[in-house]
């Protein structure tokens, strides 16, 4: 599936480049793709350095926390719920305590740890599978979660629209967060579909019903903060539990006599064989997006979507901010850009700033995603993990758009 998007997108982008030149008289958009084509794989370079720094990092960190045993002790802690969403893995296997932690770090915004965290999850993962180059359900799932899991302290966002000159950056918190749910119920639904899950099960509903009324204990304490106090209050805990997970990792292999400074190289070394494998999948995804892009295919799309909702007596308002939306699958740079664009071009607390904010916060790059956990696997038959992300994703879009107009009218 994921080869036939890929080349139906570069299908769409030659189609549009035809129409810019044959009708638009436009004979510089050929020059534009070939440009954006060089220019992705050289983004495509410079943020794999990026990431092999932050693989290097977190790896050697990881490596000692596994030998500390605090992976196997969050495996056998979940192993009851995850025996029921992921029947193929024995219980107390190491990759569920590293989903534990990929899932942890994602909720606190943490993406430069969850990125190697959820790489070395695969690769356990991957242990279990019985294809080399097929998904498999547990993979699956946890790809499909970790592309729509919910992010309780969106600090980017904010660090964005602080940057833009927002008045209150915190503005969009609530309306992310409520988007993240549909999100991530939408996802876990779809993949429970596909596989047979029972969400019914006693322990999962425990599990879940447990979570939601933690999770809301925490959200009405947030919702009675300021807006400064939730700013500060973000800023601290994101970058609080970022220190705290690595001096947690280093305190209890202290106490268990690991050898740590041994431990981290070791670890370390594995980002580098990491980096080398991620690197074609990611430069061939980058390049998509640049011809989308110069081809002129998404003002085409977004000028239709323009001219349903107005056929429709729909607000078109929202039109402005779907650029957001419609890159956010396929690159989280290319979004962040969309973003800052509608920020400036209509006003960091305009309406459509307002929901690309909300989108980009609750939304993840499923596309990106599926090329860097697939890709260092070497996993090419992904099965339906981009149906159900796209369908957490529409989910989360849908939900941005329905909330910010309940919030900002």
């Amino acid at each position: 599936m994921l080869s036939r998007l890929w080349f139906g997108f570069f299908i769409a982008a030659a189609v549009a480049a035809l129409v810019r030149w044959l009708v638009g008289g436009d004979a510089t958009v050929f020059a534009a793709i070939v440009g954006a084509l060089f220019d992705m794989a050289d983004l495509s370079v410079k943020v794999m350095l990026l990431l092999f720094g932050t693989l290097t990092l977190w790896l050697g960190f990881l490596a000692i926390a596994e030998r500390a045993g605090l992976v196997d002790g969050l495996a056998r802690w979940l192993g009851p719920l995850f025996a029921r969403l992921m029947p193929q893995v024995p219980r107390g296997h190491p990759a569920i305590g590293l989903i534990t932690l990929n899932f942890a770090a994602n909720a606190l915004g943490l993406d430069n740890a969850a990125t190697p965290i959820g790489l070395r999850a695969m690769h356990a993962l991957q242990t279990l599978n019985p294809s080399d180059t097929t998904a498999s359900n547990a993979q699956i799932l946890f790809l499909v979660l970790n592309a729509s899991s919910l992010t309780l302290l969106p600090v980017t966002v904010f660090m964005y629209r602080a940057q833009a000159g927002a008045h209150d950056p915190t503005l969009v918190f609530l309306p992310i967060l409520l988007a993240h749910f549909a999100s991530n119920l939408v996802g876990l639904l779809s993949v429970a579909y596909m596989q047979r899950l029972r969400l019914w099960d006693p322990v999962v509903l425990a599990w879940f019903g447990g979570g939601g009324l933690l999770l809301g204990g925490f959200l009405a304490f947030l919702a009675s903060l300021s807006a400064v106090a939730l700013a500060s209050l973000s800023s601290l805990l994101g970058n609080l539990a970022l220190f705290g997970i690595i001096i947690v990792f280093l305190c209890v292999g202290a106490y268990k006599r690991v050898p740590m400074f041994e431990s981290f190289i070791e670890g370390a070394k594995e980002g580098f064989d990491v980096s080398k494998d991620i690197l074609p999948y990611l430069v061939a995804m980058l390049c998509m997006v640049g011809t989308l892009r110069a081809s002129g295919a998404l003002d085409f799309a977004l000028d239709g979507v323009r001219w349903l909702a107005q056929h429709a007596h729909l607000d078109t308002r929202f039109v402005d901010a779907l650029p957001t939306a419609l890159v956010k699958p396929f690159s989280g740079s290319a979004s962040r850009a969309m973003l800052i664009e509608t920020m400036h071009h209509s006003g960091v607390d305009s309406f459509p700033a307002l929901v690309a904010a909300t989108v980009q916060g609750s939304t993840e790059t499923t596309f990106y995603v599926v090329a860097v956990y697939f890709g260092a696997v070497g996993i090419r038959r992904v099965r339906h993990t981009v149906g159900c992300a796209l369908l957490a994703d529409l989910a989360g879009v849908l939900a941005s758009i329905g909330v910010c107009y309940w919030f900002f009218g």
